[in-house]
């Protein structure tokens, strides 16, 4: 019987995993256009959806232990080798492991974008502020270089 509950966490997984990575892309969209109501929305519907996960992920790994398997891929293995549904419980895992990946994958990218977002503002908000002037020109009245090399003296 645990078999079969954990090929439904699977499937079921398989199907939150594919919402997730909707979503994920959504997320990009709203982060490349900065529609900040989007990106609220957007994490209403993430949240329940990472927690799900989570939640399957811990009941499968209970599956395995109570059956005397180790809550690895190995242990997947060795269980799937004992069941009936042994095609089944393999493929759905490796299906769901890919869908992971490309979920962390476009969550990285979305990082990576927010980051960039971040530094941007902080940079016009400093500038702004007075804090980060841009360097136009040096204290002559010359245009200033930045990649110029001084001698020491000028230093």
């Amino acid at each position: 019987m645990s078999d079969q509950r954990l090929l439904e966490l699977f499937l079921s997984d398989i199907d939150t995993a594919q919402q997730l990575l909707a979503v994920l892309e959504q997320e990009f969209s709203a982060l490349s256009a900065r529609e900040l109501t989007q990106l609220q929305e957007l994490l209403t519907h993430k949240q329940p959806l990472l927690r799900m996960l989570e939640i399957h992920a811990t009941e499968r790994s209970k599956l395995l232990l109570q059956s005397h398997f180790s809550a690895d891929p190995e242990g997947l293995q060795q269980f799937a080798a004992t069941s009936k549904l042994n095609s089944e419980l393999l493929s759905s895992s490796t299906q769901l492991s890919q869908l992971i990946e490309q979920c962390q994958d476009a969550n990285l990218r979305n990082g990576r974008l927010i980051r960039s977002n971040q530094t941007s503002v902080s940079s016009m908000l400093n500038i702004i502020r007075g804090n980060d002037t841009p360097k136009l020109y040096d204290k002559t009245g010359s245009a200033s270089s930045s990649n110029k090399q001084r001698p020491f003296s000028q230093a």
